[in-house]
């Protein structure tokens, strides 16, 4: 996985962990599943922003929308970092912060709907690497993980498809 093994500072935190799962591949997972927590951190506080800033006739519905995807966005990354922790490595915090001022800007975005076309791009993207990170997991016979990610990912569809529907003309 190629953003995943961007990842450098997962370190193992435990040792004679035997649940199955070699060590390599614990860590392989815990590494894409970093780079999972970091991207989503980036979508919670970038709905957070559209949650803030959106005005329009569509305040409403968008309004009440990004509040439901930050909170549950919130509660995944505790689930990721968990399961982090499970395959026993430290949740790395030092890349979490790149990339934010992106995530808390928003830059030319400033009508209702330019902001709901970038949270989609951010769903979509996330909903690539989910996907990629849950057949990773599969292939590495760690079915835990691939459950997480195959919930994360029905988020993320769904969040695409709600956004998507409200700001169709």
């Amino acid at each position: 996985m190629s953003q995943a093994s961007a990842v450098s500072n997962v370190r193992p935190i435990s040792k004679g962990i035997d649940v199955g799962i070699s060590d390599i591949d614990r860590k392989a997972i815990a590494e894409m599943l970093s780079e999972v927590t970091v991207q989503t951190y980036r979508t919670l506080l970038r709905s957070q922003v559209v949650h803030w800033n959106v005005v329009g006739p569509l305040f409403q519905p968008i309004h009440t929308l990004t509040e439901q995807h930050y909170t549950e966005l919130f509660a995944a990354i505790d689930l990721i970092a968990e399961r982090i922790r499970a395959l026993g490595h430290a949740v790395p915090t030092g890349k979490a912060a790149a990339g934010l001022d992106r995530a808390l800007s928003l830059g030319d975005r400033t009508t209702a709907k330019a902001m709901i076309e970038e949270l989609i791009e951010d769903h979509q993207s996330i909903a690539r690497l989910i996907r990629e990170g849950a057949t990773e997991a599969e292939d590495r016979n760690d079915f835990v993980t691939h459950d997480l990610m195959a919930n994360r990912l029905a988020f993320h569809e769904k969040a695409v498809w709600m956004l998507r529907a409200t700001i169709a003309d």
